[in-house]
């Protein structure tokens, strides 16, 4: 049980890290773990969601995503890493020295950056409005490194706003790569406005887009239609989804290769083309 005579904002902040860490809790196990009232617990709640941190339902909280919540950042660098690498993996294997490419605030983009501070391709010019991404790359040898600013959001760890998308504007690259919550037969979705106005611009200023997702996106929905599929020049998904989601990706004709994860056996499968 955490101390009960810690202040409200310390409690809070104690609360967050174990729902983010967890990924959902309710009320009564809270209000046990901090040794504070139901109603303490709920004001508490309360304040978390008005933050964006997490979001409320019946009985508990939670951090997972939904049709109109994104998750926090926190949260999704912890979610389905090994998913996320696989992806990555191939993605790389499509950068070539001398490119310029773009990554979206996406954590599934980041496992990219990750592979690129490795040097596993240089020279290269890397532009991204991802704060986790900019730290990482920002002392890497042979990356030129261009951060897109606006307005900071501390939720997402990036920079969006009006500002952000005219910096954009201003640009064009080889290849974009992008994340989104959401895949829906034949649409991305995603559950903010302000970030599909900035993954809109970055798809517009690249020759080739590329989309990375893990498969619990497929076939779930969120508030905002970004772009159709047929936007992406290929998309890139791990092997854990379903073959049913997989023919819907067909009967669309989207061009996507399965890619296995560490420790899996065969080889990438490829969709239609």
């Amino acid at each position: 049980m955490t101390n009960a005579t810690q202040g409200p904002a310390a409690r809070q902040a104690a609360m967050a890290e174990r729902v983010l860490a967890d990924g959902s809790a309710t009320a009564a196990e809270l209000a046990e773990r901090f040794g504070v009232s139901l109603m303490t617990i709920h004001r508490d709640l309360d304040e978390l969601e008005r933050q964006g941190i997490v979001r409320k339902f019946r009985g508990g909280v939670t951090a997972q995503p939904s049709g109109v919540f994104e998750s926090n950042v926190q949260y999704r660098l912890k979610s389905m890493r090994a998913e996320k690498a696989a992806v990555a993996d191939r993605a790389v294997k499509l950068i070539e020295p001398g490119m310029a490419i773009m990554l979206d605030d996406s954590t599934s983009t980041l496992e990219i950056a990750r592979r690129l501070r490795l040097g596993e391709v240089s020279p290269l010019t890397v532009v991204t409005n991802f704060l986790e991404a900019i730290n990482l790359l920002a002392d890497q040898r042979g990356i030129h490194l261009m951060a897109l600013g606006g307005d900071y959001d501390p939720l997402h760890s990036s920079f969006l706003g009006v500002s952000c998308v005219e910096a954009v504007e201003q640009l064009r690259v080889d290849v974009c790569f992008a994340s989104t919550s959401a895949v829906h037969r034949g649409y991305a979705y995603h559950q903010e406005q302000h970030i599909v106005s900035v993954k809109r611009a970055m798809l517009d200023a690249a020759a080739r887009n590329v989309l990375l997702i893990d498969h619990t996106k497929l076939g779930r929905t969120a508030l905002h239609r970004v772009v159709p599929l047929s936007r992406f020049d290929l998309l890139l998904i791990d092997d854990g989804a379903p073959a049913e989601a997989l023919r819907d990706l067909d009967e669309h004709k989207v061009p996507y290769e399965v890619c296995v994860m560490r420790g899996g056996g065969g080889d990438d499968r490829a969709g239609p083309s």
